[in-house]
C-alpha cells in the first residue's frame, strides 16, 4: 500500500487547488471572448448586440461552473437532461436572474416536470407533443412558451419537423390558448467547416418569413435558435436569436 506523506498530499492539494483556480478563471475569460464575437458579428451585420441571447449549454457541467459563468455574465442556460436540470436549479436557487432553457429532446413521459419549470422549451418535435404541453400548461394554469424544432437537414439521426410538416401543423398548434409559439429551432448537419452551415441556417430564416406571412393569430417568429460553439457566428450572420454555447464556454466536456 502507498502512503503518501503530508508534504506530498499538501503539494497534491495545492495542484488540485491551482487547477481549480485556472480552470474558473478560464470560463470567465471565455464568457467574455463570447460575448465580444457576438458584439462584433452583430455590429459587422448591422444589428444589436441585444438582439442575440446567449444561452450557455450547460450538460454535464458542475454547478460551481455553471455559477462562475453567471458571475462572469450569463443569465441564461440551456440543459439537454431534466434530472441533471433539477439537481443545478437546486444548487444554483441563490442567483435570482439565472433563467433556464430546456435544450435537450423531449419525452413525452417528461413533459409534465419541463412545464412551468423553463421559460422556453426549443425542441418541440410533434404535434402530439405540442397538444401535451398545452394540456400541462393548462393544468398548471400559465401560458408555455416553445420552439418548433425543425429538421432542415433531413437527417435520420435527428428529431424535428420536416419544414413541410411544420408549415402543415401550424395551423393546429396556433389556437392553442396554453401553448405560446415564440420561433423555430434548429441543429445543422455537423461539419467540420462551420461556413458550410450556413445554408441550412439561411433556410430556417426563409421558413420563419413563410411563417410570418400566413398571419396566424398566436403563433411568433421572434426567435430563431441555432448556432453553437462551432458556428455560431454564421448563424448569427444569418439571423439566429438565440445561441446555444457549451464547449465555448466551460471547455471540453
Amino acid at each position: 500500500m502507498v502512503r503518501q506523506t503530508a508534504c506530498q498530499m499538501e503539494a497534491g492539494l495545492v495542484v488540485e487547488d491551482a487547477t481549480h483556480d485556472v480552470r474558473i478563471q478560464t470560463i470567465a475569460g471565455n464568457v467574455r471572448q463570447v460575448l465580444e464575437t457576438i458584439q462584433q458579428t452583430t455590429q459587422r451585420v448591422g444589428r444589436e448586440a441585444e438582439t442575440v441571447r446567449l444561452v450557455a449549454a450547460t450538460k454535464q457541467m458542475a454547478a460551481e461552473s455553471v455559477r462562475r459563468a453567471y458571475q462572469a455574465g450569463i443569465r441564461f442556460c440551456g440543459e439537454n437532461r431534466l434530472q441533471e436540470a433539477q439537481t443545478k436549479m437546486a444548487d444554483l436557487g441563490d442567483c435570482p436572474e439565472l433563467a433556464w432553457h430546456f435544450i435537450g429532446r423531449v419525452q413525452r413521459r417528461k413533459i409534465k416536470s419541463l412545464v412551468g419549470r423553463f421559460v422556453l422549451i426549443h425542441s418541440v418535435e410533434s404535434v402530439e407533443q405540442a397538444v401535451e404541453i398545452d394540456g400541462r400548461a393548462c393544468e398548471a394554469g400559465i401560458i408555455q412558451s416553445v420552439l418548433l424544432e425543425v429538421n432542415v437537414g433531413q437527417e435520420a439521426s435527428k428529431g424535428g419537423f420536416s419544414p413541410a410538416d411544420v408549415l402543415a401543423a401550424l395551423p393546429v398548434l396556433d389556437p392553442m390558448p396554453h401553448l405560446q409559439i415564440q420561433g423555430l429551432m434548429m441543429l445543422p448537419p455537423w461539419t467540420p467547416n462551420p461556413e458550410n452551415a450556413r445554408p441550412y441556417f439561411r433556410q430556417l430564416r426563409k421558413l420563419a418569413q413563410d411563417i410570418k406571412r400566413m398571419r396566424l393569430e398566436h403563433v411568433r417568429m421572434n426567435e430563431l435558435s441555432m448556432g453553437m460553439t462551432h458556428d455560431y457566428p454564421i448563424a448569427i450572420e444569418e439571423g439566429a436569436t438565440i445561441v446555444r454555447v457549451g464547449t465555448g464556454i466551460f471547455g471540453p466536456r
